[in-house]
C-alpha cells in the first residue's frame, strides 16, 4: 500500500514555523500547529507529530496529517445539518481554516462499547466512569446496553483527566444549559457516525467531540471520526471474535498503545519511549492509510510535491487572501 509513496516518506511535516499576514497568535499543540489569524480564524495545520498516552512521541508518522485532515473534512461536512461546525475552507489536504471559538474546557466523549482507556478502569476493579455505571460480567469490547457519555477536561499540557457531568456543573466549568445542549449534539453526532461506519462494514466504538462557542452560538470544533479521536471494529467479525474472546480487529490509535504498553511505556515518569524503527514507522503509517480508506471509501491520494512545507504555507496564504480581516 505504501510503495508509490515511498518517495516522500521521509517529507513530514513534524512542524512548521510560518508567519502570515494579519497572523495574531501561534500555538503548537501535540499534533496540531494553529495559526491566529487577526483574533478571527484559526489556521490549523495537521502535523504528521502522533502522541499517545498525551506524550507526544519522537518520530513523525508519514502522511498522517493527511489522513487526520482529510477525515475530519468528509465528517464535518457530514454532520454540519446536526452542529454548525468551525469550518471556513479547507486549501491543503493538511490543513483547516476555521472561525476562532472560545473552546469548552471538556472533551466529550461518547462510548457504544468497554474498549481502550473503560476497559482499562474497568479491568482494574472500577464498576462506575465519570458518574456512568457500568453492569458486572462485561468482557472487552462488549456491547454496552446504551452509550455513555465520559467527559474529560481539557488539559493544555499533561493528561486529560475523567470527569463527571456532575463535577463539571459543580465547578462552573460549563453551564448547564450549555452542557445539555453539548451531551444531546454529542449523542446526535455519535448516533451519525455509527450509520455513517456502518454503511462502510465498520463500527464506531467509541469517540470524542471538541465544542467551542462564538457569539454566544455552538460550533463543533477541531477534527472529528478520525483515528485519532475514535476507534473502530470491523462489523463482519465483531460477534465471532467476541464468542471466542479473540481481540477485535480494529482500525484505530490503539494499536500504537498497545505496541507502547507492550514495551514498557505508558506516560508514566521514569519510563522510557521504546525505538520507533523504520519498520514501526511503516506499519503506522499503513494503518492510518488502511482507515483513511476504509472509512471514506476513497483512494488515498499521495502527495507529488517536492517540498511539503512549502505548499502548505503556500496554500495557507492563499486562502488567506480570501477571507475577510
Amino acid at each position: 500500500m505504501m510503495e508509490e509513496g515511498l518517495k516522500n516518506y521521509m517529507n513530514t511535516i513534524k512542524e512548521t514555523n510560518f508567519r502570515f499576514e494579519h497572523q495574531t497568535g501561534f500555538y503548537r499543540g501535540k499534533v496540531r500547529d494553529v495559526y491566529t489569524i487577526a483574533d478571527k480564524y484559526l489556521a490549523m495545520v495537521a502535523t504528521d507529530r502522533i502522541s499517545a498516552f498525551d506524550v507526544v512521541l519522537p518520530r513523525a508518522i508519514p502522511y498522517k496529517g493527511q489522513v487526520l485532515n482529510q477525515i475530519a473534512a468528509k465528517f464535518l461536512r457530514a454532520t454540519a445539518d446536526i452542529v454548525p461546525n468551525w469550518v471556513v475552507d479547507v486549501p491543503d489536504p493538511c490543513v483547516t481554516i476555521g472561525r476562532l471559538c472560545q473552546p469548552f474546557k471538556v472533551e466529550m466523549v461518547i462510548r457504544g462499547y468497554l474498549s481502550g482507556h473503560a476497559w482499562r478502569e474497568y479491568q482494574a476493579g472500577k464498576r462506575e466512569l465519570c458518574g456512568e455505571r457500568l453492569p458486572q460480567g462485561l468482557l472487552e469490547n462488549d456491547r454496552l446496553p446504551a452509550p455513555i457519555i465520559t467527559p474529560t477536561t481539557k488539559a493544555a499540557v499533561g493528561h486529560d483527566e475523567d470527569i463527571s457531568r456532575e463535577e463539571i456543573l459543580r465547578q462552573g466549568i460549563v453551564s448547564e444549559a450549555d452542557y445539555a445542549q453539548l451531551e444531546g449534539y454529542t449523542r446526535a453526532l455519535f448516533a451519525r457516525g455509527t450509520e455513517l461506519a456502518a454503511e462502510r462494514g465498520l463500527i464506531l466504538v467509541d469517540t470524542k467531540y471538541e465544542f467551542g462557542q462564538l457569539d454566544g452560538k455552538i460550533y463543533l470544533i477541531d477534527e472529528i471520526h478520525t483515528p485519532d479521536s475514535s476507534r473502530y471494529f470491523y462489523a463482519d467479525t465483531y460477534d465471532q471474535l467476541q464468542r471466542e474472546g479473540k481481540p477485535q480487529r480494529q482500525l484505530s490509535k490503539e494499536f500504537v498503545r498497545k505496541w507502547l504498553i507492550d514495551n514498557g511505556f505508558q506516560g508514566k515518569e521514569g519510563q522510557q519511549i521504546p525505538e520507533m524503527t523504520d519498520e514501526i514507522i511503516t506499519s503506522i503509517a499503513e494503518r492510518y492509510i488502511e482507515l483513511f480508506e476504509h472509512i471514506t471509501g476513497e483512494r488515498f491520494m499521495y502527495p507529488d510535491d517536492v517540498d511539503v512545507q512549502e505548499r502548505v504555507r503556500r496554500n495557507i496564504a492563499a486562502a488567506l487572501d480570501k477571507v475577510e480581516t
